[in-house]
């Protein structure tokens, strides 16, 4: 295969994590759809297929679990108050907004973190470059 073909593959495989955009859990399904589809063709494109999958799985988990945590914050603050009159009192004190703005403000930084690595990432296959995610469990090897 050409090497600018490959590289261009290889940068679409990433990029294509970016379709989460547009259906659920499309971050994870489009670039596993195009490794492999393309796996065959290169070790180069094997082994970035890998690292794409292998990073949005790890992504998604992480995320998911911050939303718990988040959810758990929240659904814990609002019924806090709860007595055995099943009188719900719902309190947004200044404490319980900054504690839901401060787990907020940290899933976006998480985003957008997420974001600049698969524009790295692909980026750096558009070069040629064997890219690695920081960070990624290794649920394909």
């Amino acid at each position: 295969m050409k090497q600018n073909n490959e590289n261009t593959n290889a940068f679409l495989i990433h990029i294509s994590a970016f379709a989460g955009f547009i259906f659920p859990f499309g971050n994870i399904i489009t670039p596993l759809i195009a490794w492999q589809t393309l796996k065959e063709r290169s070790n180069f494109l094997d082994e970035q297929g890998k690292e794409a999958v292998n990073f949005n799985i790890s992504y998604t988990l992480y995320v998911l679990i911050l939303t718990f945590f988040i959810g758990t914050f929240y659904l814990g603050n609002l019924f806090r108050d709860f007595t055995s009159y099943n009188h719900l009192d719902i309190n947004f004190s200044s404490n319980d907004l900054f504690g839901f703005i401060g787990f907020g403000s940290i899933a976006g930084v998480i985003y957008l973190i997420g974001m600049a690595l698969v524009i790295i990432a692909s980026l750096k296959a558009k070069e040629g470059e064997n890219y690695k995610y920081p960070f990624t469990i290794k649920f394909i090897k």
